[in-house]
């Protein structure tokens, strides 16, 4: 799939379509609006808002403050997949960025994005280095993976070939994302991002880091958890459940053969020693339940579709197991973070 290089006409419509999904973000949400509507570009965007059934005043707050966003205001909850696979359907732009309500641009952000695209032989998904919100200390350049599919910060400068670009700030062309088939709207929340660069990947289509350039992110404002607070890992249940469901599920729908055969069954038994010696050590047993018997259970629920999706995803793969393995480290990062940060918080 080649990429058309010729500028398009502005009167044809935006070129880029900013989406944010947002749920009880009103004392957020501001933020972001106001770091889109602030950047630096030159040429025409639109920004779209899914509001998922907030409760908290945000949909009057937007139109009040923002009548030139395009709103779309779900009168229930229907979860991140939804409420972005909404947006790109009603959005015009040849380029989508997705954006966290908790995140915020940098001024350049959506120029740099457009002008790497512009440059790239094939279409792709792209990413900018991730900052903390509150002290502006770097978070990441990109993500790469352990074995496990656990998510492994990147900072290495030089590397801009990585295994995932962080939701909450991903740029994709539209005509890329309605090939990849978009967010699986069963996965509800958490882990899509992952999954759908992936399954870009196998299909041989690049997932890079620009390094100029970046956002500013609130981290854990949504769900909850997923930071270190007070030089100790803190997260939720909830949080917690629904991404080790997901992680798996993307193991399970993305792994190719003979790597899925060996790491599967391997992350699974690690998976339930885990959740033992951790209740062991919580003197909570309602953790095992919460989180891992609820993950196997899905799992077990989900296993027609998992199979089904895995053999079509598996037929279309374009690259090489090692190719598909390049962005990934041989350690196990929640070993390695459990030697620094000590067993994890959860809420």
């Amino acid at each position: 799939m080649e990429m058309a290089k010729e500028p398009i006409d502005p009167s044809d419509g935006p070129i880029c379509s900013i989406c944010i999904a947002n749920y009880n973000g009103m004392g957020i949400i501001d933020s972001a609006l106001q770091s889109v509507m602030e950047q630096d570009c030159d040429f025409p965007i639109e920004v779209i808002v899914h509001d998922d059934a907030s409760i908290d005043g945000s949909v009057d707050f937007i139109r009040k403050n923002y009548p030139g966003v395009k709103l779309i205001a779900s009168e229930v909850n229907t979860g991140f997949c939804v409420s972005n696979n909404r947006m790109v359907s009603k959005a015009k732009g040849e380029y989508i960025l997705l954006l966290n309500n908790d995140a915020v641009l940098l001024p350049n952000a959506i120029s740099t994005l457009y002008k790497e695209a512009r440059r790239q032989e094939s279409p792709g998904i792209l990413g900018l280095p991730q900052y903390n919100f509150f002290s502006g200390k770097l978070i990441d350049r990109g993500i790469l993976f352990d074995p496990f599919i656990n998510t492994v910060p990147n900072f290495n400068i030089k590397q801009a070939d990585v295994g995932m670009v962080i939701g909450a700030c991903l740029w994709v062309p539209r005509a890329l994302w309605e090939e990849l088939g978009g967010f699986p709207e069963w996965f509800h929340t958490l882990g899509e991002d992952m999954f759908l660069c992936c399954l870009a990947r196998l299909r041989g289509y690049p997932v890079r880091i620009i390094h100029t350039s970046g956002f500013k992110h609130r981290v854990g404002s949504s769900l909850g958890g997923g930071k270190i607070v007070t030089n100790r890992l803190s997260t939720s249940k909830k949080r917690r459940a629904l991404s080790e469901r997901n992680k798996s599920y993307v193991i399970a729908l993305t792994y190719p053969a003979p790597f899925f055969q060996l790491i599967f069954p391997l992350h699974l038994a690690l998976f339930l020693v885990e959740g033992v010696l951790l209740c062991f050590v919580k003197k909570d047993l309602n953790l095992f339940r919460s989180i891992y018997i609820s993950c196997i259970r899905s799992l077990w629920h989900e296993r027609k579709r998992l199979c089904h999706l895995r053999k079509n995803i598996q037929s279309s793969r374009r690259i090489s197991l090692p190719r598909f393995l390049s962005p990934f480290t041989p350690i196990p990062y929640k070993l390695l973070m459990l030697i620094k940060y000590g067993v994890p918080e959860i809420n």
